[in-house]
């Protein structure tokens, strides 16, 4: 991990925060914009990146958007082809070549999310182009964070995003780049926080974020908080979190009450007993969906990022996560995490959770037998306990 001084970094929550700030640096942007993202939607927060875009790209901005080809598989054709029309170059990481067609490469996918705008300015973090409240109106928002970052810590994100765009580019003999480095950029220092860009990719890569987390539990000394949407950690994480408790770290462990993915959540409850056992403090996220993949240790370790710690993106997914160590920073995002478990979640009770029925016992098992068989499908199996 390769720490970085000089950094200026915002915590932005939801997309109420994230998409103006987006939007506003796009609209500032004079020479180049990058985007990657899982998920981009037709809808008001999709539009307005979209129109945002086009704006750059008519002002003679190189703007290029990368978007994962299975996340974003149902954007329609004529809003990209309207973006292509205003100079936005777009290409598709994995495209899609049919349902009837497994491959075990399908689920290697594009997860991260990063904006990067001339040098100047970045985000890096959980929240797709998709407006909070889609498929759940009358309801709050998703339970999101992104970072927004300024400074020489740039310079590490610049030439992953170069790198990927230059290879999915190149096979698409789309557009072809004239090198496979980044363009020069000298970000100076802008702020007083250290921070790191971790990413996760199945090269050089493919353990980084699992090592950030254990180097961050192993560290704490007083407690630990985590929002996960998908949390189905394998044996090494689990363990370091129950070891924490042991030696009377608190921990605090958030996930999704109600989710998208049903079965993966019933399947991930199968681990609840144990962490009970061991002391960890378990919350369901009611108010709406957590969508966060973002920790705090002691106040001044913490992590946001498109990194679930389930073995899909562990072991399989391009992820991305920025390392902050800066106390002001740390403490704000354990206030946040701690006021939305406070107004918005349920504790996990360890003796009812013992005494569900027979019924609810069979159905997590089943599941988590078949997420399982999942992983022995795309080849982690064996590398997941």
């Amino acid at each position: 991990m390769n720490l970085v001084a000089g950094n200026r970094l915002t915590l932005l929550r939801n997309g109420a925060e994230f998409f103006p700030a987006l939007v506003a640096a796009i609209d500032s942007a004079m020479a180049d914009v990058r985007l990657e993202t899982y998920i981009f939607e037709d809808d008001d927060a999709g539009r307005a990146v979209a129109d945002a875009l086009a704006r750059a790209a008519a002002r003679g901005a190189r703007v290029r958007l990368l978007i994962d080809g299975f996340g974003s598989r149902e954007l329609p054709a004529a809003f990209i082809a309207r973006m292509e029309a205003a100079g936005v170059v777009v290409l598709r990481f994995r495209p899609e070549r049919g349902w009837l067609q497994f491959r075990r490469s399908r689920l290697r996918r594009l997860h991260r999310k990063i904006a990067l705008v001339d040098g100047r300015v970045g985000f890096v973090g959980g929240i797709n182009i998709l407006d909070d409240r889609a498929g759940h109106e009358g309801v709050e928002p998703r339970f999101d964070y992104a970072v927004r970052v300024e400074g020489p810590l740039l310079a590490d994100i610049y030439p992953v995003v170069h790198r990927l765009w230059w290879l999915v580019s190149a096979l698409s003999r789309r557009e072809r780049e004239l090198a496979h480095a980044p363009p020069p950029l000298h970000p100076g220092p802008v702020g007083d926080t250290t921070a790191a860009f971790v990413q996760r990719d199945n090269f050089r890569h493919r353990h980084d974020i699992e090592a950030l987390y254990l180097e961050g539990i192993r560290a704490a000394r007083r407690e630990i908080f985590i929002a996960c949407a998908y949390f189905m950690p394998g044996w090494r994480v689990r363990h370091a979190l129950m070891e924490a408790a042991g030696r009377g770290v608190r921990v605090a462990i958030v996930v999704q009450g109600w989710s998208d993915h049903r079965l993966f959540q019933q399947a991930s409850r199968v681990l609840y007993g144990t962490l009970l056992d061991h002391g960890i403090e378990i919350y369901e996220y009611e108010k709406s969906e957590l969508h966060a993949k973002a920790a705090c240790v002691d106040g001044r370790w913490a992590t946001v990022g498109s990194s679930n710690l389930d073995p899909f993106s562990l072991l399989l997914a391009r992820e991305a996560n920025v390392a902050v160590m800066n106390e002001p920073f740390a403490r704000e995002l354990r206030e946040s995490i701690d006021h939305e478990i406070r107004h918005g979640a349920t504790a996990v009770q360890r003796l009812l959770w013992k005494r569900r029925s027979l019924a609810k016992r069979v159905v997590g098992w089943l599941a988590y037998g078949y997420a399982r068989l999942a992983m022995g499908l795309a080849g982690i199996g064996d590398r997941w306990s």
